[in-house]
């Protein structure tokens, strides 16, 4: 299966957020981002909305060409929020996606993945939910196994793999991310990866992980797009997963 790039464009928000301004626009990053090669567009709806706000998604979820993949947390606000924004619809006949997140007060970045073995009753019927509304879900979890297997649930066609560690520790942390997405397609569901991924360390993890279909990166490549631009920044990360 061809390796996708999905872009999360949550730091255009943050900078114009800063300033509470209108720019920058994170929806023209989502289409610079596209015309460059993304394969889809990620964002961050937090409680606290402290980067992406609801209007964006509105006009996300009908500008967004290739898919909108939103990480929200298991919450009946947020639910409802994904179901009014991105239910029943799609981009050039793909649904969009929901993907599943923790999400703690305070914290600067999501600090690691789903407990979905704690919470699986919820996580279960929280996709019940998106996948009546047309929208497919996936789960943000750390490469451990008893958490892949839990994540075996109706409706959940992909998992994200945490790659915070590998990002932190270098190869050292790669067999984890391995063995966690061979048992993920044994058991018939689509791997993705993110967190902490780079133009440093996206190389090896392309190379040693096949079974990763879909990265997905956002400030690496925010960060380097201030000193080469969006386009480049893209394009790069994108020939990368292509190998």
């Amino acid at each position: 299966m061809p390796r996708r790039l999905g872009v999360n464009i949550d730091h255009i928000a943050t900078l114009r957020q800063a300033r509470m301004v209108q720019y920058p626009d994170p929806i023209a990053a989502a289409v610079i981002a596209e015309l460059a090669g993304a394969d889809q567009i990620t964002v961050h709806l937090r409680t606290d909305r402290r980067h992406i706000q609801d209007a964006d998604l509105d006009r996300l979820a009908s500008t967004v060409q290739t898919q909108l993949n939103l990480e929200i947390a298991a919450t009946d606000e947020m639910v409802n929020i994904a179901i009014a924004a991105l239910g029943k619809g799609a981009s050039n006949g793909r649904p969009h996606r929901v993907t599943l997140v923790p999400e703690r007060e305070g914290e600067i970045t999501t600090e690691g993945g789903l407990d979905v073995v704690k919470h699986r009753e919820l996580i279960a019927a929280t996709t019940a939910q998106l996948v009546q509304a047309g929208i497919q879900v996936s789960l943000f979890i750390d490469p451990d196994i008893a958490q892949i297997e839990a994540s075996n649930i109706d409706g959940v066609d992909m998992i994200e793999i945490n790659t915070a560690r590998y990002a932190e520790q270098g190869p050292k942390a790669i067999d984890a991310i391995i063995e966690a997405a061979q048992t993920a397609m044994h058991l018939d569901i689509e791997v993705a990866a993110g967190h902490g991924l780079t133009h440093h360390n996206l190389p090896l993890l392309v190379e040693m992980v096949p079974e990763i279909t879909e990265y997905n990166i956002g400030h690496s490549i925010i960060s380097r797009a201030v000193f080469v631009g969006l386009d480049t920044a893209v394009r790069d990360l994108a020939a990368m997963i292509q190998g």
